[in-house]
């Protein structure tokens, strides 16, 4: 799961590089849990930490995955590929605003790929880069048991199948003194997760008051800002791996000397195909240039209860 969390690391690097913004990356991928022996309602946060303890281990048996990403932001459409390597990542830019890339802009593409492939100080960045998103997506995701309070868990079906719903709120007694840990730390929403393997389906997280940063002085980002994640199951039978096939981003806030913040972000991916796991950046790359899937991964409507 390289992406609810992000979000979280995200708003916080708006904060401090003042509109700078980080990628935003969740990482995705899942090992199997033991299926629920009833659809019972369990302690809600016996069942978190469960989750939670699932999805930081995903890494133990995970598989590899070649995808297709449609990213909005604001105005802007861009559509890449993206294929998953054990040194993180690579992808690469197919079309912006549902035109194939210009000549310049294709240019720019090849020149990106190859400065990374070519360079061992690029690659040492790009492995750098990937090994601090988990560890930032760790921290995010240890604050689940404990920052916040759970409503009992109800019963729900969803496309993902049987998922237990249970609503949150911040736990007032939570110490939360990273920057991270206060954005997460102020929302309250809903959690969606799989009955049968236990894992995070979907996430919705809306702030209940505006987050300062330096007494208001440094940034502050708005009350009401939101987010949502959905995952799904990809793979053969069993557990399989848990991706991200939706993420979408609304948070309005503002730097210090007053500069706005506005992050605005619709993601979607599907198409997911199975790679080795054992490929380089090199032969990764090489991935990326085959006919992307058809569309037929684009996630279907689930139950909405974040006020916007």
């Amino acid at each position: 799961m390289r992406k609810l969390i992000g979000f979280c690391c995200l708003a916080a690097g708006l904060v401090v590089c003042q509109g700078k913004t980080w990628g935003v990356l969740l990482a995705e991928s899942a090992v199997p849990a033991k299926s629920a022996a009833a659809p019972q309602a369990p302690d809600a946060n016996r069942l978190v930490r469960e989750v939670v303890y699932n999805e930081l281990h995903d890494h133990d048996a995970h598989g590899y995955w070649r995808y297709w990403i449609e990213r909005h932001v604001g105005r802007e459409m861009q559509t890449q590929v993206q294929v998953e390597t054990k040194d993180g990542p690579i992808a690469r830019l197919e079309s912006a605003n549902g035109q194939p890339l210009g000549t310049v802009a294709l240019e720019d593409e090849n020149r990106r790929l190859e400065r990374l492939l070519n360079s061992s100080n690029e690659q040492a960045q790009h492995r750098k880069e990937y090994a601090e998103d988990e560890h930032r997506i760790g921290r995010i995701l240890a604050l689940l048991p404990d920052a916040f309070e759970y409503e009992p868990a109800q019963l729900e079906m969803l496309s993902e199948g049987a998922c237990y719903h249970m609503r949150f709120h911040p736990n007032p007694t939570y110490p939360a003194h990273s920057i991270e840990a206060r954005i997460f730390h102020a929302m309250a929403g809903d959690l969606w997760i799989s009955v049968q393997n236990k894992r995070l389906v979907r996430l919705d997280g809306k702030l209940q008051e505006n987050v300062d940063f330096g007494y208001g002085i440094l940034g502050r980002l708005y009350k009401d800002g939101w987010f949502r994640l959905e995952r799904t199951r990809v793979g053969g039978s069993g557990a399989g791996d848990w991706k991200t096939q939706r993420l979408e981003i609304h948070m309005n806030g503002r730097a210090m000397l007053f500069k706005t913040i506005a992050r605005e972000t619709s993601e979607v991916r599907g198409g997911f195909t199975a790679v080795p796991s054992g490929l380089s950046l090199q032969q990764a790359a090489s991935l990326l240039g085959e006919p992307r899937l058809a569309k037929n991964a684009v996630p279907t409507a689930m139950v909405t209860t974040v006020a916007r």
